[in-house]
């Protein structure tokens, strides 16, 4: 059975890399491809913008009309784009995978109430690495306990729009989960200048941006004399357009429900 997909934020580097390799995927079928309304490529044939010559599929910036037929909705673009887009999936109870970076809590709860009524895969980060990452980071901090220091590191390009990022944000709110506190009662973003020593149980979280780094995370847990770092680095986009791939996939024929990789990766 053949999937068909519309992708949205077509002629971003993620839209791009979802596109190319949606269709060299035999089990899918890249049935619209969307983009901001006023966009200079929209009318244009989107093989020829990202190389694929026998791609035959035209940008448009009507996403109502590009979604008739189709089984699930890839939307990677800005947050008030998504929420505009989750709209249209939501009146036209089209399943969405959503990998939009950058969504605060209020956006969060739209996107909640919207997979009330139709299936919603939000992910902060489509990699299948990277969610294992968020299983593995509060296992180790619940098994190293209060004896060790616990630091996130994100880095990524110079272009990036938010900080800190949506993944370290996770891995985060993971860990709080997993000690039973909130987020907000032991982080920290950067740290300055100052001598107060580094209070007990809080969670320091950096952002590095530069050059055309793809995105690194890491987790440092520092004890007294010894230290643990768990560390993904994606080597390209491709391994978040694979995951979004698979997410969309798995949501085809899914309930009304929020899901996110975990459960890609799970199978339930």
């Amino acid at each position: 059975m053949t999937t068909k997909i519309v992708i949205t934020g077509c002629c971003g580097k993620m839209g791009k890399r979802i596109a190319a390799l949606a269709f060299k995927d035999k089990s899918l079928e890249v049935l619209a491809v969307v983009e901001a309304a006023g966009h200079q490529d929209i009318g244009k044939n989107l093989g020829n913008v990202i190389g694929e010559e026998r791609l035959f599929v035209d940008i448009t910036g009507d996403l109502s009309s590009a979604v008739q037929g189709s089984d699930v909705i890839i939307d990677f673009t800005t947050p008030s784009a998504t929420l505009s887009n989750l709209k249209v999936a939501r009146d036209e109870k089209i399943p969405i995978v959503i990998g939009t970076t950058g969504i605060t809590d209020e956006e969060l709860k739209v996107i909640e109430s919207s997979s009330k009524k139709i299936p919603v895969l939000f992910s902060s980060n489509m990699s299948i690495g990277v969610n294992l990452l968020f299983s593995i980071a509060p296992e180790a901090a619940i098994a190293l306990g209060q004896d060790y220091d616990i630091e996130i590191v994100e880095a990524h390009h110079n272009k990036k729009k938010d900080s800190p990022s949506g993944t370290a944000k996770t891995l985060l709110q993971k860990i709080a989960d997993a000690k039973g506190v909130q987020p907000k009662d032991i982080a920290i973003y950067g740290r300055g200048g100052g001598t107060a020593d580094r209070p007990k149980g809080q969670i320091c979280v950096h952002a590095i941006r530069g050059g055309g780094i793809i995105g690194e995370h890491s987790v440092i847990f520092a004890g007294e004399d010894e230290t643990i770092e768990i560390t993904h680095r994606a080597g390209s986009r491709d391994v978040f357009a694979k995951g979004a791939i698979a997410a969309a996939k798995y949501i085809a024929d899914k309930s009304p429900g929020l899901y996110d990789m975990q459960n890609v990766i799970q199978g339930v």
